[in-house]
């Protein structure tokens, strides 16, 4: 299809011309280090990230169908968090068609319109609100104009609304003026409508993908089918740091049901008639693995300590080092996380079919791009031949920021020349998860004499979140030094303190640790959430005015200052206990969005019983505010299970337990019977919402059962002694 070539924006040239700077700065890192890892701490820390993906022509991204309606062919999946709906809105008001009129569906790799980041870090809305609403835009122009060329008018003259082209009395469809039209021209990208013009952002409509969710269409992973389909299943390992070696595949041969034993230098796997006969095969193969060390959790436990490998300093603000190098007067904490597992209810699994110059992947994945490459080498095929077609996801939270699983369900297909479904069994998923890595925080600071602080430290050491992942360049590492994953939500928010630091210690552990919902977020604030509550108690301050204090004259400090008061005044804190109930209160900022909880708790048979939690989040615009809103909500019900109860093991060189119930999570009794959620929009843009009010949970938690106990919790999960 021909296309008019179009200048590159400014934008785009930004996002380009940014992506060369790495060189300058890996010479720079090494004349001035610490000065330079720290400025790009900072700017990774507050930057808003763009969307990486063809913006060039609307064609690959709308469709006009013969029914008049527009199906949009999203390049970010949708895994719950309500992206499609969001994005549907905006598309919406810029068409000028009805929410009705809207289809949403996953855009699959060989249609050209591929995310070449990824679905994640709460970038869905934001990295799109600019060039979705101006690929609409501009899509309603060349529509307008073909239907301008057919009616014998000039485009000037006419106008669109629910989409209908009208003008001196005469009246198309927007299906009828897109109708054997095989070649568009793309004009110059109109301007965009006021905000306040708009009918459907800011406002909450139903979900576009309700209807199928309720009636249980078949769209996610574990639903896909093809023709004359078989089963595969692989063998995988139980112990850490296993390497496949080899394998006795006798007894599995001939076997019920069994099509194929395939024999790779990484894998053995099975292909079958039946899942049950390709799992019984699997069990019976005698795999060889090369096992190196009988890991415990206390091995683990001590290679996470602060002070185990190399320290980085990714923020610094005057001599915090200095001051806090002394014993005099200096108050000192540590804190502590679990390993932590996704347990997202669909493990992960692909469906493959490879014929003879192409392959096709039904996978549940937030990477296409990733994994079409993945398979194309493998297979030793183009990009073009590998089409990657992405399902509604059963739940993602990072665990599908890397989907290699594919690869297997792709040479098993080749193999046997069929359809292959192949997918992790509920162990397996436990055992071979890519997990939150365990942390350990050390937090120093000193009060002056008006019992303000005067020096704050936070070190933080924790296994790779960012670091080791396709996602992220392996000049990464080098570069940077410290794991920006890890260290996200690690660093000081309270630009008022005259003297700060933050220090992160990476380590690389026996295990794969990545990508996990808000990535180290959680862990990090609840470490230095309950340090400022501790210091706000030895102050004998109340702990919201301390924080209020201590916060810098800026437009990130002003927008953090609004959520904690909202916050405060939403929920009627109070630093008391009141009928056996006490309130906790923590922030954090996350990705640019600030947010503040206050969570009302009681003690119920020696366990902490969440009643309340009040939220102030300050996300900027909002597209749909029922969709933020249940965001927050599941964001809190995910942090409250992480923070009371989500906990991994290492036993004897295996990570346990491996099915739900012995790995305990919250449950619907667990639940709070209230959750407020406030909205303020301090910004005239969407920022993020999916992972920034993960961030205060678990130190709200903590400092609501300090005030009604005044036993202070440090490690998670949060149990009563």
């Amino acid at each position: 299809m021909a296309e008019k070539k179009k200048r590159i924006s400014r934008r785009k040239f930004l996002v380009r011309g940014g992506l060369g700077t790495v060189g300058v700065l890996a010479v720079g890192t090494y004349l001035f280090r610490s000065p330079i890892r720290r400025a790009m701490a900072d700017a990774i820390n507050t930057a808003d990230a763009p969307y990486v993906g063809n913006t060039s022509t609307p064609v690959i991204w709308f469709e006009v169908t013969s029914d008049n309606e527009i199906i949009i062919h999203s390049p970010k999946v949708e895994m719950g968090q309500g992206t499609f709906t969001g994005l549907a809105q905006m598309a919406a008001d810029e068409l000028d068609v009805s929410m009705d009129q809207i289809k949403v569906v996953h855009a699959n790799s060989i249609s050209g319109n591929m995310d070449g980041f990824a679905t994640g870090g709460s970038t869905s809305i934001s990295s799109l609100w600019i060039p979705l609403r101006e690929l609409a835009a501009t899509m309603r122009e060349m529509i307008k104009k073909e239907a301008a060329a057919k009616m014998g008018i000039s485009p000037s003259d006419a106008s669109t609304e629910n989409g209908v082209v009208s003008a001196g009395g005469k009246t198309m469809t927007y299906a009828e003026a897109a109708k054997d039209i095989t070649e568009w021209d793309v004009p110059d990208t109109p301007t965009l409508k006021n905000v306040s013009d708009y009918k459907f952002v800011g406002k909450a409509v139903p979900r576009v993908d309700l209807k199928d969710k309720v009636f249980g269409a078949p769209i996610f992973g574990m639903d896909a089918t093809m023709p004359d389909m078989l089963y595969g299943a692989v063998v995988r390992p139980n112990a850490i740091g296993a390497t496949y070696t080899g394998a006795d595949i006798s007894k599995a041969q001939g076997m019920p049901g069994v099509v194929k034993i395939v024999q790779e230098k990484d894998f053995v796997g099975v292909v079958a008639n039946s899942l049950v006969e390709a799992e019984n095969a699997k069990n019976v193969i005698d795999a060889k693995w090369e096992v190196g060390r009988n890991w415990q959790t206390a091995d683990i436990e001590a290679m996470i300590a602060v002070g185990q490998g190399e320290p980085f300093v990714i923020q610094k603000e005057g001599d915090a080092a200095d001051m806090l190098d002394t014993e005099d007067g200096i108050i000192t904490a540590e804190y502590k996380s679990p390993i932590g597992a996704h347990a997202q209810l669909e493990p992960n699994g692909a469906l493959a079919y490879v014929e003879a110059d192409k392959a096709t992947i039904m996978i549940s994945t937030q990477v296409v791009k990733i994994t079409r490459d993945e398979i194309a080498k493998r297979l030793d095929l183009d990009d073009d031949q590998v089409n990657i077609v992405p399902t509604f996801l059963g739940g993602g939270f990072g665990r599908r920021l890397h989907t290699p699983n594919a690869v297997q369900a792709a040479v098993l297909s080749k193999a046997v020349g069929k359809p292959v479904k192949c997918f992790f069994t509920r162990k397996e998923e436990f055992q071979n998860d890519t997990f939150r890595p365990p942390t350990h925080h050390v937090l120093k600071a000193k009060l002056n004499i008006n019992g303000m602080i005067e020096a704050l430290e936070h070190n933080v050491s924790s296994g790779d979140v960012a670091f080791g992942s396709p996602m992220v360049p392996g000049i990464a590492a080098p570069l940077l030094g410290a794991d920006l994953g890890a260290w996200r939500g690690g660093m000081i928010q309270y630009g008022g303190i005259p003297n700060y630091r933050a220090v992160s210690w990476r380590q690389k552990l026996p295990f794969a640790t990545s990508w996990w919902r808000s990535l180290g977020l959680l862990a990090n604030t609840f470490a230095i959430e309950s340090f400022i509550d501790e210091l706000a108690v030895t102050a004998e301050k109340d702990p919201v005015e301390f924080r209020l204090a201590q916060i810098q004259d800026d437009d990130r400090g002003f927008r953090l200052k609004e959520v904690i008061k909202v916050a405060a005044e939403k929920s009627g804190y109070k630093d008391e206990v009141v009928n056996g109930r006490a309130m906790g209160f923590a922030a954090s900022t996350d990705a640019n969005t600030p947010c503040a909880q206050v969570v009302e708790l009681s003690i119920e048979n020696n366990e902490i019983k969440v009643h309340k939690v009040t939220c102030a989040m300050d996300p900027g615009l909002v597209v749909n505010p029922d969709q933020v809103r249940a965001q927050c909500e599941g964001a809190i019900i995910m942090g409250m299970s992480a923070a009371l109860f989500e906990k991994m093991d290492v036993e004897d060189g295996q990570l346990t337990p491996t099915i739900y119930g012995p790995y305990q999570m919250a449950l619907m009794k667990h639940a709070p019977k209230e959750i407020n959620v406030v909205l303020l929009q301090n910004s005239d843009t969407p920022g993020a919402v999916g992972e920034p009010p993960l961030g205060p949970i678990g130190a709200a938690i903590a400092n609501a059962v300090f005030r009604l106990t005044k036993e202070r919790l440090r490690s998670m999960p949060l149990t009563l002694t």
